[in-house]
């Protein structure tokens, strides 16, 4: 039997997705998300994310700390918070190659986008990542289209650019508490993607349901 395609040493234990070939179990933990880009369907990148420890955040090392969000806003401003965090992934899927590290330069450049607009300047902070940069003008345009569409069914701007800034830290925040310290890290992306399945099954479950 060959050896581990990463290490050329140890017993090949399991067959690597990203490497297309079989790997020692060594080489999988150590490398898992760190020099292996490994794909979402990995059972044992799966297996791992049930065990995994992220990164500690205190308070004080959060993002935006000028930036308070209170319960209510959070109430009233989650259907746009969970429209923003659809929209991401969709800009991750559209951006093959990015990982958690990509979405959260994204995220702080489009809220330094937004807190540039509170005092009445349009700059565009674009990020030098372009895997960053990808996502962060998709997610913008997704919301700009967004506001438009309301404006045009209402008549009116009902979302103000500070809610959206608001909803905007809100996704940076939960990115930072997903960071799991690996260079090629999609924690926070995983968290995402079993958002969208747990909706979408929740979704077919009710059409389902028989009519009353």
């Amino acid at each position: 039997m060959d050896p581990c395609q990463l290490c050329e040493t140890r017993k090949p234990k399991r067959y690597c997705l990203a490497v297309r070939g079989e790997i020692c179990t060594q080489c999988c933990g150590e490398d898992r998300e760190n020099t292996i880009d490994c794909p979402f369907e990995c059972e044992f990148l799966l297996e791992a994310r049930k065990h995994e420890k992220l990164l500690p955040v205190t308070e004080k090392e959060y993002p935006s700390p000028d930036i308070e969000l209170t319960d209510k806003f959070m109430y009233d401003l989650e259907p746009v918070i969970q429209f923003i965090l659809a929209k991401t992934l969709d800009a991750v899927v559209e951006t093959p190659g990015s990982v958690d590290g990509d979405v959260r330069e994204a995220y702080d450049a489009l809220v330094k986008t937004y807190k540039t607009m509170q005092s009445g300047l349009i700059y565009d902070t674009r990020p030098a990542n372009p895997y960053a940069d990808s996502i962060q003008q998709r997610v913008r345009a997704s919301i700009e289209e967004f506001k438009q569409r309301i404006h045009e069914a209402q008549g009116m701007h009902t979302i103000r650019d500070s809610e959206i800034l608001g909803c905007l830290v809100f996704a940076q925040r939960l990115a930072v508490q997903y960071n799991n310290g690996r260079r090629r890290g999609k924690a926070f992306l995983h968290t995402l993607v079993a958002a969208r399945a747990q909706s979408e099954a929740a979704q077919a479950q009710q059409q389902a349901a028989p009519a009353e």
